[in-house]
């Protein structure tokens, strides 16, 4: 086993007070870091709130392969660790993972109402969130409490990351071939991958009834991502309230002719097609500005201990 390097754990504990400053966390949920220096385990903190994380003794070293734990005289862990470890394996290419259960976001995991990107701080989000709903994947012997605790659960959500309708479709139909051919319709990120592990299409999936959880390449891309994916459902919200008040008013208001007539409505308006690479593009070279901020924040604040 390699030994904990105390720079990116320090990292991984600043997420964890991050994540709680901003409302993203509260007693529960949690972030993952892949080891940099062992692709094969990840560090996650043991069953604690994060706010309370404050060293190196917080933080246990679990194998990718089956979120078992790489030392066995160990803390108890978080039950939901395969959320990290099934994504993990799924994509070489995810170093990090963020499970939250923001209030903000929880209404768009069970209203039916898709969540979109508002605002170019959320490009990220792409044209499409998904919902991973948790009961379709039930057996006999599940514990129905929607929490993601086990090995097939956390591979059922993991898939949910990539575009699996069209992807299997094409692969079961025409073999290597189709695999090569599938390939082509995965997104600009995937373009970029020299082998031919399955990449993700989103960087956000919705849970029924449950959160959220985003992935990245790095804690900073995985906090930026939750930080942002909850701001923008705040922003989702409150523009469509407005709108929906607005309208109301226009009915109300409207005489005979006006509505025989009828008004044209364009709705809420979300960020174009055209704009969201570019939106990403511009999160991804400038959420340094962002992290140094929010590290400063929690530094400065009395509740949060990082020795690491």
């Amino acid at each position: 086993m390699a030994s904990k390097d105390p720079s990116p754990l320090k990292d991984l504990i600043t997420a964890n007070h991050i994540l709680h400053h901003h409302g993203i966390v509260d007693a529960y949920g949690h972030i993952s870091l892949r080891n940099p220096n062992n692709r094969h385990t990840f560090f996650l903190s043991h069953s604690v709130a994060p706010a309370l994380v404050s060293s190196a003794a917080d933080i246990v070293e679990y194998n990718v392969e089956d979120a078992s734990p790489v030392k066995k005289d160990v803390a108890e862990g978080y039950r939901e660790r395969y959320i990290h470890s099934e994504i993990m394996k799924k994509y070489p290419g995810v170093n990090s993972v963020v499970h939250s259960h923001s209030e903000a976001v929880l209404p768009y995991t069970i209203s039916g109402v898709e969540m979109k990107p508002c605002f170019h701080m959320a490009g990220f989000l792409g044209p499409h969130v998904p919902t991973f709903d948790i009961a379709t994947h039930y057996t006999r012997t599940s514990t129905r409490d929607v929490l993601v605790s086990t090995t097939d659960l956390g591979a059922a959500l993991a898939s949910q990351f990539a575009k699996t309708d069209s992807y299997v479709a094409r692969v079961g139909a025409a073999g290597a071939a189709g695999a090569a051919l599938a390939s082509t319709f995965l997104s600009k990120e995937n373009d970029a991958s020299s082998g031919p592990e399955p990449q993700p299409d989103h960087t956000v999936l919705l849970m029924r009834g449950h959160g959220f959880t985003a992935i990245g390449s790095n804690v900073q891309e995985a906090v930026f991502r939750a930080v942002y994916t909850q701001q923008n459902a705040g922003v989702q919200t409150t523009a469509m309230m407005l709108r929906n008040a607005q309208m109301g008013a226009v009915e109300r208001g409207k005489g005979r002719e006006e509505r025989e007539k009828g008004v044209q409505d364009e709705g809420v308006r979300w960020l174009g097609d055209a704009e969201l690479g570019d939106c990403r593009e511009f999160g991804r070279i400038t959420m340094g500005r962002p992290w140094g901020l929010w590290a400063r924040e929690v530094e400065a604040v009395g509740l949060y201990v990082n020795e690491a």
